[in-house]
Order: C-alpha cells, then structure tokens, then sequence
C-alpha cells in the first residue's frame, strides 16, 4: 500500500494556513472583532473554560465589543478572565454584560503585533515543511518498496514542491494583508 497521497499532503497544508488565518483573525487592529476574544480561557466550575461556552461576544460598534454573560454568577470570572489573556483590554460590567472598549494602538504596539504576524507567518511556514519533509519521505518509501518508479517519485516530488510554494505564497499574502491592515489603521 502506497503511503504517498497528493490529496492528504494538500489537506494539511491548507490546514495550516487556515489556522494561521484564525491566528490573525485574534490580533488586534483597533478594529472591534469578536475573534479577537478567542483564545480566553475563563475559569467557571471549577475548570478553565473558552469564554464562548460561557457567554455571547457582539461587536455592536466598530470600536466596542459586547460579552452577554449567561450565569450571572460568572461575570467577575469573565472579566478577570479577559484581563487575564494580556490583549490589552480593559472590560467594563453593565449588569450581565461586559463592554470593552477597544484602545487606540500605539505605534510600538502597533509594531509588536505585526512582528507577532510575522512570527505565525513563520509557524505556518515551518508547517507546510513539515507536510512537505513527511510527503518526500513518503515517496523516498514508495520508491523503496518498488511500488512506484524513480520517475514517479520525482514528478510528485516536483508537485509536492509546487503545492509547498503555491501555500507558503498564500501564507505570506496573509501576513502581509494582515501587516498593511495593522499599520494603517
């Protein structure tokens, strides 16, 4: 049984530029987004729970964010939960709410989190090259066992190359897209 397969090697690297999008999707550009509240962890019942279990985030102004909490006893935890996930953002109660306003960006903060971008840029790089070094290492295998030729091995190896560059391509747009829209703002 061949261990190569174009479709999985193609799979997984789409996967990491799909999480590199969800990563900058979280960073902040000054811009109310609601994933930008996605990686908070909120310690209710006694265990750390991701904040959309135990509440509703709304952008309902561009420079505001709305977390609708369900328990009400559960609010203080929400709140120290996003002071707690270092995005920079203080949230303010209104009963079962919490409004966070969001802050202009400093040009040094500004500057960090493009360097942050460059660095999931990277992350999902090293990625792909992993999906790459695993995909070669398979044909090497293929070729081994005699289930497909020398020529073979080469002709996906030369597309396990092309689908390497068209996602690290894809990857760097992203990050630029992602730099230019922090910078400007």
């Amino acid at each position: 049984m061949a261990k190569y397969d174009k479709n999985d090697i193609e799979r997984r690297m789409q996967g990491a530029v799909d999480s590199l999008k969800g990563d900058l999707a979280g960073l902040r550009t000054g811009r109310a987004n609601t994933s930008l509240l996605d990686p908070v962890q909120v310690e209710v019942y006694g265990s750390m729970m991701p904040l959309n279990q135990v509440a509703t985030v709304s952008a309902p102004e561009p420079r505001m964010l709305s977390v609708q909490v369900w328990d009400k006893g559960n609010v203080n935890a929400v709140e120290k939960g996003i002071a707690h996930a270092n995005l920079g953002l203080n949230p303010m109660q209104d009963g079962q709410t919490l409004r966070i306003p969001m802050p202009d960006l400093t040009e040094e903060r500004r500057k960090d989190l493009a360097k942050l971008a460059d660095k999931y840029g990277e992350n999902a790089k090293i990625a792909i090259r992993n999906v790459r070094r695993d995909g070669m290492e398979a044909l090497k295998e293929d070729e081994k066992k005699k289930e497909i030729s020398e020529d073979d091995r080469k002709r996906s190896e030369d597309d396990v190359q092309k689908l390497t560059d068209k996602y690290v391509e894809e990857v760097d747009k992203a990050v630029e897209a992602k730099k230019k829209e922090i910078m400007t703002q």
